[in-house]
């Protein structure tokens, strides 16, 4: 069968699958715990919760939710929250580390969630590996499933049109996927497309700590 944008069985994805899958003990070493993040990630994190905590309307899902930090992070704050990934073994540490929590292997691309039963939806860090193309699907999902005057947080590098196509990560292990780095400006446009209606944008620049620009989103669904 050819892949199309109504299956979740891109050829992409299964890079990424089976990349996470291989560096998944190492990414779990390494990566940052929520109060490792910058102070402005943090706060960002903070407010998304209180806004889903408003409105009322339903779980928030964590795309991309990797070990599961993030996801327990928010139900720390209050939020009714459970996580999606892409990886098998991404979410085996998940449910290891949080066995409390809900965690389940899905693709962003076809979400196994019902329309409008959703709160809100973060995506942090997990849609750089979505080819440009791809993108209007994830976000049509997002629409889908965020209830109306639900929100969504995303965040995620940013960049010129940039592709990278490394080999090794995380500490030297083989990975295959790719991550493409668009403008702010252009990921704004295709959120507003799907119907979303961005209200708030943070760029931070690079510094000592950050190697590349980050983009941050606040979006809603309308009533």
């Amino acid at each position: 069968m050819t892949d199309t944008p109504d299956t979740p069985n891109a050829p992409y994805l299964t890079a990424v699958r089976e990349s996470y899958d291989t560096v998944a003990d190492a990414y779990v070493a390494r990566v940052k715990t929520p109060a490792e993040l910058d102070p402005l990630s943090r706060a960002t994190l903070t407010a998304f919760a209180e806004l889903v905590r408003a409105t009322g309307r339903g779980p928030v899902a964590d795309l991309g939710c990797g070990p599961g930090r993030v996801t327990a992070h928010l139900a720390e704050l209050g939020v009714s929250a459970f996580g999606v990934d892409l990886s098998p073994e991404m979410i085996r540490h998940a449910q290891e580390a949080y066995p409390d929590l809900r965690f389940t292997v899905g693709s962003m691309t076809a979400l196994k969630i019902g329309n409008a039963e959703l709160g809100g939806i973060l995506a942090f860090y997990s849609t750089h590996h979505t080819p440009p193309e791809w993108l209007p699907t994830v976000f049509s999902e997002f629409h889908r499933t965020l209830a109306p005057g639900g929100h969504l947080m995303m965040a995620g590098y940013v960049g010129n049109d940039e592709r990278l196509r490394p080999t090794r990560a995380y500490g030297g292990r083989p990975v295959s996927y790719e991550s493409y780095l668009l403008p702010a400006d252009r990921i704004a446009d295709l959120l507003g497309r799907a119907g979303l209606v961005v209200t708030t944008r943070v760029i931070q620049e690079p510094d000592e700590g950050m190697k590349r620009r980050i983009a941050t989103f606040l979006a809603r669904k309308p009533e």
